[in-house]
């Protein structure tokens, strides 16, 4: 196994408490790392992460992005009990189904809390975390996009796409602006991971649908992607900065 020393790293993670949020928390813990692990209802699965890993002093912050006055506070919580922040991984998202069979007031609500989530919310931490950065004079934040991206998705998803087309060139323009500055900006674009929001994809479509759509015999587990990302929080990725980095088991080469 990949073995990094994160110990002089202090990490926001959002969405943590779940799928690969929850696999990159772990990774990094087991790095050393001390983690900020967000969660939105599910205060048990954090604090469980968070117990086998108590020499970290990480801690557990709930917020839920959907509303800005929680990401504020979510942000300040952090900082104020850490001292400071090394590194962003902007994580948390929803996968809701809107399709344009539905009426479009009901569309437009799947669509609009998708992007407050995906998008909105990461868009204030963003300049939250710039604005710390800044009086650090250093900083990385490690944006999850999405294969949607690229390849486009299915019309029941249209708003989970926009929101990652979003965030891909949100965490782009951050990488050209603030290089100089010494803050850093990474996305890493996973294809279908088996987390549990995917599931209920899985459970519509059946797995074999997507194993066909993959080039490997198996789905990407949260611990595949994990690595990766714990590199770019040690900075040694930092001249690879504004990168998109696909782990999608090659169901979509560019």
């Amino acid at each position: 196994m990949i073995q990094l020393d994160l110990s002089d790293k202090k990490i926001l993670v959002t969405g943590a408490s779940n799928g690969i949020g929850k696999g990159v928390a772990h990774f990094l813990m087991e790095m050393g790392a001390q983690v900020a692990v967000h969660y939105h209802s599910n205060k048990e699965a954090a604090e469980q992460l968070i117990s086998n890993f108590k020499e970290t002093k990480s801690e557990a912050f709930k917020a839920n992005l959907e509303h800005e006055a929680e990401v504020f506070q979510l942000v300040e919580h952090v900082i104020t009990s850490f001292g400071s922040l090394d590194v962003i991984v902007l994580n948390a998202g929803v996968f809701l189904q809107h399709s344009t069979t539905a009426t479009t007031k009901d569309w437009l609500s799947v669509w609009k809390r998708t992007l407050d989530i995906n998008l909105n919310s990461v868009g204030l931490v963003t300049k939250l975390g710039i604005d710390h950065f800044r009086t650090q004079g250093k900083g990385t934040f490690v944006y999850i996009g999405s294969r949607a991206v690229f390849r486009g998705e299915t019309e029941e998803y249209l708003g989970y796409a926009a929101s990652k087309g979003g965030l891909t060139s949100l965490a782009r323009s951050v990488a050209r602006s603030f290089g100089k500055e010494n803050i850093k900006s990474f996305i890493v674009s996973p294809g279908f991971t088996r987390t549990q929001m995917a599931e209920s994809f899985i459970k519509k479509y059946g797995e074999e649908r997507v194993l066909n759509e993959i080039s490997l015999n198996e789905l990407t587990k949260p611990e595949d992607i994990a690595p990766l990302i714990g590199l770019m929080c040690s900075g040694l990725m930092d001249h690879a900065t504004g990168a998109t980095i696909d782990i999608n088991a090659g169901s979509h080469i560019r």
